[in-house]
């Protein structure tokens, strides 16, 4: 069966700081956006990149290629206002049935494991995201008055969220609506239910400096551990 990643990478870096967009930003000599490439085409070689960037962007990601060497195969598609509408514009550049996945571009950490039970849940019951336990303490606010919030009763949710292509594309036929904040809620307004599957901690989303800080020392980790197994 036929497997694609559209990997969404719109950031333009105002929470990170700096004019560098967070997924262009060197991570030990990298750019964070090829180490998410790599963790996919590491995982499947065969499957199908597809990378949505901002137009404006695509001249520098090229450049940056060029640069580096970096030679894993993908497609650029160029992104919309919205994540709703670089999603769609990335679901576009694709053809015929199988499986796809939806990837943030500035989450380069998620395991091998969690992808391919995220594939095989979702070719099972046709959609499946990874999701890791609610650990800290939460309030629910209610205007000036807060209270407790059972965290057992929550998740959080990560990427990739993966799908069978049909049912994929049918969610995306739904005119754009703010409340859709990601394509499982888009999927689920279209009717179908949601598998969710046990996400890695490790999996985090870099979006603050602080984030870019536990990157650094993910990434070397991750390489000690691979030098260990040598």
């Amino acid at each position: 069966m036929k497997r694609t990643v559209i990997i969404v990478a719109g950031g333009k870096g105002v929470r990170m700081g700096g004019g560098l967009p967070k997924q262009f930003i060197p991570l030990q000599g990298q750019p964070v956006l090829m180490h998410t490439l790599d963790v996919f085409y590491q995982w499947d070689a065969a499957m199908e990149l597809l990378l949505v960037i901002p137009e404006e962007q695509a001249s520098y990601w090229r450049m940056l290629c060029k640069e580096l060497n970096y030679t894993v195969p993908h497609r650029i598609v160029y992104g919309g206002d919205t994540r709703f509408h670089s999603v769609r514009n990335g679901l576009n550049g694709t053809e015929g049935e199988g499986i796809i996945a939806v990837h943030d571009g500035v989450r380069p950490f998620v395991s091998p494991e969690v992808i391919s039970s995220c594939f095989t849940i979702a070719g099972a019951f046709g959609a499946a995201i990874p999701v890791v336990p609610m650990i800290e303490s939460v309030r629910e606010i209610n205007g000036n008055d807060s209270r407790p919030f059972d965290r057992n009763r929550l998740c959080i949710v990560q990427t990739p969220q993966v799908f069978r292509a049909g049912l994929l594309r049918r969610a995306y036929e739904q005119p754009y609506d703010e409340r859709f904040t990601d394509d499982a809620s888009l999927v689920e307004a279209a009717g179908h239910t949601i598998r969710l599957v046990d996400g890695n901690r490790e999996n985090i989303k870099i979006t603050t400096p602080m984030d870019l800080k536990c990157a650094e020392f993910l990434l070397t980790e991750k390489r000690m551990n691979l030098v260990g197994e040598i």
